[in-house]
């Protein structure tokens, strides 16, 4: 019987465990996929310190590239042997978020990766594992040649995330901010620098990722006093990544009268924010917010890794990969937040 090797997630404060599971036969319209690596995302650790709620137990971890090892009959079979990454979640394509509101993130019977129970209808379903098993409304991309998999594997939550929110903004004015230099803000400066913004700012209190921002087109300044380099005229979009909602009222004071807000990071419940209406009436502000992607996000982030990748250098913010047994240390490494990923090698 071939096994299938995991770290399993009980609960906050509880030790992860590794486990075994068999390897199923793919189902129809399934593919079973081999790790390569995987990395960790900020909201893995938004569950693991109890911020988020997630199912238990349950297998964490849902940025990852593979290889194809199987498929169910349904699924092309072109796909066999080919290094992908995939959807983070899997829909049903026939509700109405699905084929009305161009919202399938939003699927009525929405599955996704890294957060779904282990039992027969999520099992295999998180990254930190030597295998996954992709159900049939998962989107697989195959990674393009020369992207390397430190850049493919948060591609599909980081990247294509960036995607959709720069895909609602407005056309490219004269200045954008990016509240937030980790891996999201980073990839939405890219974008914007990519898209033709004449000026786009990175505002991080880290000083460790403010060279990634610059990598990525952007002037890096840190929180305190960023207000008095920025033009008095104020910024066209502001895109909050940081995921804290004490950068809110900085981001009210940066918009010019008519801006854009743009909120990405703050998916967890201790996320109030302190506002009035006034504020974003007086100033005719747009506030809108971007949770997760739909199918041609991700297909949009492998374009432009081809692309951007490789000139970006982003493989030096991803750390050196470390075993699934040494997954405590890669939490503890992402934790300190010196890299923009920590990846796993299963």
């Amino acid at each position: 019987m071939n096994l299938a090797s995991h770290a399993v997630f009980d609960g906050p404060g509880l030790p992860l465990r590794i486990a075994s599971t068999a390897i199923p036969d793919p189902g129809p319209g399934h593919a079973l996929v081999r790790i390569l690596l995987a990395t960790v995302c900020g909201s893995d650790l938004h569950t693991l310190d109890g911020r988020r709620e997630a199912p238990c137990p349950c297998i964490l971890g849902h940025e990852a590239v593979g290889v194809v090892e199987a498929i169910g009959p349904g699924r092309d079979p072109a796909w066999l042997g080919k290094r992908v990454t995939w959807t983070l979640a899997d829909s049903c394509g026939a509700c109405r978020p699905c084929t009305e509101w161009d919202l399938p993130q939003k699927c009525e019977r929405l599955l996704k990766y890294g957060h779904a129970p282990m039992n027969d209808a999520g099992m295999l379903s998180g990254c930190y594992s030597t295998h996954i098993l992709l159900r049939p409304g998962t989107t697989l991309c195959e990674v393009p040649a020369g992207v390397p998999d430190a850049l493919a594997a948060p591609a599909n939550c980081a990247l294509a995330t960036a995607i959709a929110v720069v895909e609602s903004l407005p056309p490219p004015g004269t200045h954008a901010v990016v509240q937030g230099g980790g891996m999201v803000g980073c990839m939405v400066a890219a974008l914007l620098h990519v898209a033709g913004w004449p000026r786009v700012t990175v505002i991080e209190p880290l000083m460790a990722r403010h060279d990634m921002a610059r990598r990525c087109g952007a002037t890096p300044l840190a929180p305190a006093g960023a207000d008095d380099h920025l033009p008095a005229s104020g910024a066209d979009v502001v895109v909050e990544t940081a995921g804290v909602p004490t950068v809110i009222p900085q981001g009210l004071r940066l918009l010019r009268p008519g801006g854009h807000y743009a909120w990405a990071g703050m998916v967890h419940p201790a996320s109030r924010v302190d506002l009035t209406g006034e504020q974003v009436i007086r100033k005719c502000l747009t506030i809108r917010g971007t949770h997760n992607y739909a199918p041609r996000h991700l297909a949009m982030a492998m374009d432009f890794l081809r692309a951007h990748g490789r000139r970006l250098g982003m493989e030096s913010d991803i750390s050196a990969p470390l075993s699934l047994r040494d997954l405590p240390r890669a939490i503890d490494l992402a934790r300190a937040g010196r890299h923009a990923r920590v990846s796993i090698r299963p």
